[in-house]
């Protein structure tokens, strides 16, 4: 985790790259479509984001997907969602494992069905051993409910006796949230126009440079993670200290 102390000033090509993909119903819509192709399409921007960040050597993506809140969408459109994130699984894991993609995914399972947690834990042993791309999917994620794990989880420590309220630390707190083998973001990206983070990555995010794009997720584009990267290394990263 990197912490908010340090002082390295000058601007460095992103190490982790964290990306809200926003705007598939709009995109579909715009085109008077159902939302599902929107969702399809957006599919599509995943293979390329996942293709220039191997490109561009970014050694961390992280992508979310469905959040904790988007179960309160219409049962058919959250189906839909589902039954795409198996053929994705399904049809792209080959060839993410031949370019030495390590798949990891963050979030809570246990609303998923068996035969989506099967593939999850399939894709993540499969690759475990690839030291090429680390890709994160955000699944049934929110940042809330990841905060609040973490703190009943070193509650539970304390309250057993194996560790003292003052050895807690953010470093500590770190450890016990679905990200603690990832280092922090350096940029997320939010696509569509909308400028929040809709409960992704808060506790990781504290010092991360924020780029809102008005591109629809499903146009999103090597070019558009490229310009991007640009607005990143315009950028001042002071971590709270003085600009020189």
């Amino acid at each position: 985790m990197r912490s908010a102390s340090q002082t390295d000033l000058a601007p460095t090509s992103p190490r982790h790259v964290a990306i809200i993909m926003d705007g598939n119903g709009r995109w579909a819509t715009a085109r008077g479509l159902p939302r599902f192709a929107g969702h399809q399409r957006g599919a599509e921007a995943v293979r390329r984001a996942v293709s220039a960040c191997r490109e561009l050597d970014i050694a961390f993506l992280t992508l979310y997907a469905f959040s904790s809140e988007n179960w309160k969408r219409p049962v058919e459109e959250v189906d839909d969602l589902m039954q795409l994130l198996r053929v994705y699984l399904r049809r792209e894991l080959d060839e993410l494992h031949e370019n030495g993609v390590c798949i990891r995914f963050i979030g809570d399972r246990n609303r998923l069905a068996d035969d989506i947690r099967d593939l999850l834990e399939g894709a993540e042993t499969r690759t475990w051993d690839n030291r090429g791309l680390r890709l994160t999917i955000a699944l049934n994620y929110g940042s809330h409910d990841e905060i609040v794990r973490a703190c009943r989880r070193l509650a539970d420590e304390v309250a057993a006796g194996r560790l003292r309220p003052d050895d807690i630390t953010e470093d500590s707190f770190a450890r016990c949230l679905w990200t603690a083998d990832l280092p922090d973001p350096d940029l997320l990206i939010r696509t569509s126009g909308e400028q929040r983070l809709s409960n992704f990555l808060l506790w990781q995010s504290a010092y991360t440079e924020l780029v809102f794009m008005d591109t629809l997720w499903p146009d999103f584009s090597k070019r558009d993670l490229e310009c991007a990267i640009d607005e990143y290394h315009r950028r001042e990263r002071r971590y709270g200290a003085s600009s020189a």
